[in-house]
């Protein structure tokens, strides 16, 4: 990942003074496979981490696993999720696994605290420990373990490069992003599950066709539309109380999607005609070269791009301000300097 593929994205000022830079490169891609607009290099290669979700349920639900598990739209949409792991996350994963005939104890996603504070402080209270479903993977992990049991595969080992169903997940993700599936690069993600690098182009494009997959087949398109549908429907269950990719896709109002990943990457699929009538859906990757471990940067760039490509509404924008254009404040809550965008996106022919 050369860093001269990456431009300055957003600035952190303390007083008039620039104190620190997120550098990062985005790519905006039509579902036609237009590249549209980008900043810094579009092609870069990055990990998607967990916003290669959607694309890790779309087999499932392509084969008939709604239907062969009556499934309902929460439990479609927790497959797609980095959830908070509250009490209503936990139950709706529990509700799933009941469904297919497995227990939490099956994943291998591993145990986490629960990333909403208050549900982890009243399990504190409580004496209750963290358990898989409360990890932010479960969904992910149970949508896995049922595409093994639909197709009566062992699943002892469904993490595995070799198993059925990860060849499945990786040619179903290589032709959503028109790659072979030789040039995706395979890793390990933090959840013990295999994830995918790929120029940002693809990724982008990937998210093009989840938003608009009129050229894909029937089955194919009907299953993304599915969770897409499922995704902004219930928002809730994508993310969690406060954070961005819920508050985002409330705001949009079944518009726009979208799907945070780990070290500074965002995925964004805009639906066929929200920039101008009969407009092709459109996908977005971010990557924020320093990973955004705090978090701050990657909100920013993602309103800062859906504003410049006029896919959000100034009340909107209004509603989502605490991730966006914000004041610095320090711990007596003075204001001391500001965090906002400076990517200007290059718009091509």
């Amino acid at each position: 990942m050369p860093y001269e593929n990456f431009k300055p994205v957003v600035e952190v000022t303390r007083g008039k003074t620039v104190e620190s830079v997120h550098f990062g490169a985005v790519a905006v891609v039509e579902a036609t496979g237009r590249l549209l607009a980008g900043c810094g290099d579009p092609h870069s290669v990055a990990f998607l981490r967990s916003s290669s979700k959607p694309f890790q349920a779309l087999p499932l639900i392509e084969r008939g696993g709604v239907e062969h598990f009556g499934l309902d739209e929460r439990e479609i949409a927790i497959q797609c999720a980095s959830h908070s792991g509250t009490d209503e996350h936990y139950q709706v994963v529990s509700a799933f696994q009941q469904k297919i005939g497995i227990r939490e104890d099956d994943l291998k996603c591993g145990v986490h605290p629960p990333l909403h504070e208050p549900t982890w402080h009243q399990m504190i209270r409580r004496g209750e420990a963290p358990t898989p479903n409360r990890h932010n993977c479960s969904g992910k992990h149970t949508g896995m373990i049922a595409q093994a049991k639909m197709r009566a595969l062992d699943y002892e080992n469904y993490l595995d490069n070799d198993h059925p169903v990860q060849r499945t997940i990786l040619q179903v993700f290589a032709e959503m992003c028109d790659m072979e599936e030789a040039d995706v690069i395979l890793g390990v993600d933090g959840c013990s599950a295999p994830v995918f690098a790929t120029p940002l182009f693809n990724a982008a494009l990937g998210y093009a066709r989840l938003s608009d997959p009129r050229s894909l087949g029937e089955a194919r398109a009907a299953a993304c539309r599915t969770i897409t549908g499922a995704m902004m429907a219930h928002p809730e269950m994508v993310a969690g109380p406060g954070r961005f990719d819920t508050a985002m896709m409330q705001a949009a109002q079944g518009k726009i999607f979208c799907k945070v990943g780990a070290e500074g990457y965002e995925g964004i699929g805009v639906l066929p005609g929200v920039l101008e009538k009969d407009s092709p859906g459109i996908g977005i990757a971010i990557k924020i070269a320093d990973g955004d471990l705090a978090g701050r940067a990657v909100p920013l760039v993602a309103l800062e791009v859906l504003r410049q490509l006029g896919a959000l509404e100034d009340s909107q924008i209004e509603a989502l301000q605490r991730f966006y254009i914000r004041p610095v404040l320090n711990w007596r809550k003075l204001e001391i300097g500001e965090i906002r965008p400076i990517l200007k996106l290059v718009h091509y022919g």
